[in-house]
């Protein structure tokens, strides 16, 4: 399969889904309906909001996560163009590597497509070492296998260190 533009057949799609400014889990929540009307696209699934510490810069708020699954038609590339006017929309301003952000939405996994291409990486490069991806997307999707690198549960095991809160709905 090929990432480049032109229209795919149906493929399952996972998006990861953070926030740590201006009411995160508002902002996550948001998403969720922001998804829910991509083009040629459906939402399937979505997990839990979870809480997490903030990766790489530390001197910043908690994060909200979550995953959302869709079933699409846009290709990869599409997608992520889709996921970054979303952001754009819902306020989000790039400054530097890992710093606070309203929102960010990353192509975890589309299909069981590998590439490594200019603006995209399938699947996303790091996911299978952060817990704050891994327990949502098991949530929905507990058979997940990730292409490369193996069973998201036993991936999982690996990042039992790192704090992960299920929050409470509301």
């Amino acid at each position: 399969m090929t990432s480049g533009t032109k229209a795919q057949s149906l493929c399952h799609a996972f998006i990861a889904l953070g926030s740590n400014l201006a009411n995160p889990a508002l902002q996550v929540r948001r998403a969720f309906a922001e998804l829910s009307q991509l083009p040629v696209s459906r939402l399937l699934n979505c997990s839990a909001i979870y809480r997490s510490a903030p990766v790489g810069r530390l001197d910043q708020p908690d994060f909200i996560n979550a995953v959302a699954q869709i079933e699409t038609s846009l290709a990869p590339h599409d997608l992520l163009k889709a996921l970054l006017e979303i952001e754009h929309r819902c306020g989000r301003v790039r400054t530097s590597l890992n710093a606070p952000r309203i929102l960010d939405l990353d192509l975890l996994l589309y299909a069981d497509l590998q590439c490594h291409e200019p603006g995209l990486t399938l699947p996303h490069p790091r996911m299978h070492q952060r817990a704050f991806v891994l327990q949502p997307l098991l949530e929905i999707a507990p058979d997940c296998h990730i292409p490369g690198h193996g069973a998201a549960a036993e991936l999982l095991a690996a990042c039992a260190g790192q704090r992960l809160e299920r929050e409470q709905p509301q």
